[in-house]
């Protein structure tokens, strides 16, 4: 039996969870919102990935990993591949979504300082438009960085979307 939601639910649930963290739970503590909602998507890439990998062989290595992140992992979450992917074959891939769901319905001034979002604690948040905006792209960072450690890849995961609706994200493997 295939268990399926509206994706109308998902973009809601997710747009109410960073809308609850960053203006009720955190509001006057924006990285720790920030950590709280990667955190969330970490756990929840982490059991997806164990669903959607129960049946395949363990990958052989990170390419391997990476491409299933971009097909099938994507597909299941939002209909469609990874538009682009990139790597310098020493542990750096950037996935390029070139349409990515969440972002749609997003504009921002293009005079916006920066749109850069990482999941540590080095990342300039603030109250611009384009900070709220990229607060929602810690999920999908802690969604990719979850499945990947499922997967025998500690990595860290951070995002740009500098180019609206696209954007990237980058994982970089720890050695």
């Amino acid at each position: 039996m295939v268990r399926e939601v509206a994706e109308s639910c998902v973009d809601g649930v997710v747009m109410e969870m960073v809308a609850a963290y960053c203006g009720r739970f955190y509001a006057t503590k924006p990285e720790l919102a920030a950590r709280r909602i990667e955190a969330i998507g970490f756990q929840v890439g982490h059991q997806l990935s164990e669903r959607y990998t129960m049946e395949r062989p363990r990958f052989s290595d990170h390419l391997e990993a990476i491409k299933f992140i971009c097909k099938d992992f994507w597909s299941e979450l939002f209909k469609k591949q990874i538009d682009n992917l990139k790597t310098n074959h020493r542990g750096t891939f950037v996935l390029q979504d070139n349409r990515f769901r969440w972002l749609t319905r997003v504009s921002l001034d293009p005079s916006a300082e920066s749109t850069d979002v990482t999941d540590n604690d080095s990342a300039p948040l603030g109250d611009t438009a384009a900070q709220t905006t990229s607060m929602l792209l810690y999920f999908p960072c802690g969604l990719i960085r979850g499945a990947l450690t499922n997967l025998g890849i500690p990595c860290s995961v951070s995002a740009d979307m500098s180019n609206l609706p696209a954007c990237s994200f980058v994982v970089r493997i720890k050695t």
